[in-house]
């Protein structure tokens, strides 16, 4: 038997206890002799102790030893951030949408594989890095087709210390859920909400130099400095957000934006963001009517359990003569998204939005509710099924009830 734990001299009072307790009290009226005998033998079994501690305290300081190797190699051996690695990853989605409209030449019967994004980045050093995303949509790009090809991210970050950094080139802005995080698994609904594509609107990406920083534990803010909108003022997409991003394409840079971002994470499973832009003019143009714009965005973004909620809340502000009297000064969209995972594969949701942008067709709220089904964290399909109604009685042809199913992967 080996004892493990103890120091010798206790292993050895311990064992000579023992065996005097296991003496019958019969026994104290032998003979001296056979008590000796007794004796003799008890001697002989903590000798044999003693070796087995010597052994067992001899292999301690062996492996002990070993140890100390092991961790001197790990703690001089470079790491992968010191010896430069090159990652590569990736994410897609398919999508399959057939939508019943009131006005059936509004009907909508399409499969279309929208989004093959390809993620290249690579580590110079332990405090250098450089990200990038490149995506093409619509499977086919080109003349006539309905497909493009972007160039979504490719920035380098460095560290300015553990809790300090920078970042310059092509990036998304620290707005909204899913204009950073937008992998189709991360996600419940085949389509990406419309709240943060006609108001936000994501994936929205600048030129330009941001920090990050953290305050506490609790706190992490962004602050940046990009190229800005250019938007029409006038056609059938006058002032709509989404038609003013240039995606940094031989883009105007005669006005730029400013983006702030306050992030709370102290409630484990909760991130709450309010985001604040400004727009110096959002068309490039002085004197066109459109002078000046800010948006504001805040959120909640909460998992407890198998319980889940997200909600959002987005509002732009426009100065100008021509804005304001077209109408279009302010425009904005809220969403609210209550969840629950039934098991690790299956999750279902219910999702409300509501959207006041300046098109006719951008001023409608839609109910929706759906399932995803994840085969691992990095493969999901989804259902869901879908409800619009516009506000405008010259809209109400392109009020729809539909399904959507989808298929999407990161990795």
């Amino acid at each position: 038997m080996l004892i493990r734990g103890r120091s010798p001299k206790t292993v050895h009072v311990a064992a000579l206890f023992i065996a005097l307790m296991t003496v019958p009290v019969a026994r104290a009226q032998q003979s001296d002799a056979e008590l000796l005998a007794r004796l003799n033998e008890m001697q002989q079994q903590i000798e044999v102790l003693k070796q087995q501690v010597a052994e067992a305290q001899g292999l301690s300081r062996e492996n002990d030893a070993r140890l100390e190797a092991v961790a001197e190699v790990v703690e001089t051996r470079p790491s992968a951030n010191d010896a430069g690695e090159t990652t590569i990853g990736s994410y897609g989605e398919l999508h399959y949408n057939r939508l019943e409209a009131d006005d059936s030449s509004q009907d909508l019967d399409a499969v279309d594989y929208h989004r093959f994004v390809l993620f290249f980045g690579h580590q110079f050093n332990e405090r250098t890095r450089f990200y990038s995303e490149f995506e093409l949509e619509h499977s086919f790009s080109g003349d006539g087709a309905p497909g493009e090809v972007e160039l979504e991210q490719a920035f380098v970050e460095y560290d300015l210390d553990s809790g300090h950094h920078a970042r310059a080139g092509l990036f998304l802005l620290p707005l909204g859920i899913l204009n950073e995080t937008h992998e189709p698994p991360t996600f419940y609904g085949v389509e990406r909400n419309d709240v943060e594509s006609i108001i936000v609107p994501a994936t929205w990406w600048e030129a330009g130099a941001a920090l990050n920083g953290r305050w506490g534990s609790d706190w992490n803010w962004d602050l940046a400095l990009t190229s800005g909108l250019q938007m029409p003022t006038s056609g059938s997409s006058a002032f709509r957000v989404r038609s003013g991003r240039q995606k940094v394409a031989e883009a105007l840079a005669s006005d730029g934006a400013v983006t702030g971002r306050l992030r709370y994470l102290g409630i484990p499973g909760l991130q709450a963001a309010i985001s604040l832009q400004y727009q110096v003019d959002p068309s490039q143009r002085s004197g066109d009517g459109l002078d000046s714009g800010t948006l504001l965005e805040g959120h909640i973004d909460y998992q407890r359990g198998a319980f889940g909620l997200r909600a959002l809340y987005a509002r732009w502000d426009f100065d100008g003569d021509k804005v304001e009297a077209a109408g279009a000064d302010r425009q904005s969209g809220w969403y609210l998204e209550p969840s629950f995972r039934l098991n690790e594969k299956v999750g279902v949701y219910t999702r409300y939005q509501d959207l006041a942008g300046f098109r006719a067709q951008d001023q409608f709220s839609q109910w929706e509710f759906g399932f995803n089904w994840w085969l691992n964290d990095n493969v999901a399909f989804k259902f869901d099924y879908r409800s619009r109604d516009h506000d405008l009685a010259s809209q109400q042809g392109r009020n729809f009830d539909g399904i959507d199913l989808g298929v999407g992967y990161s990795f």
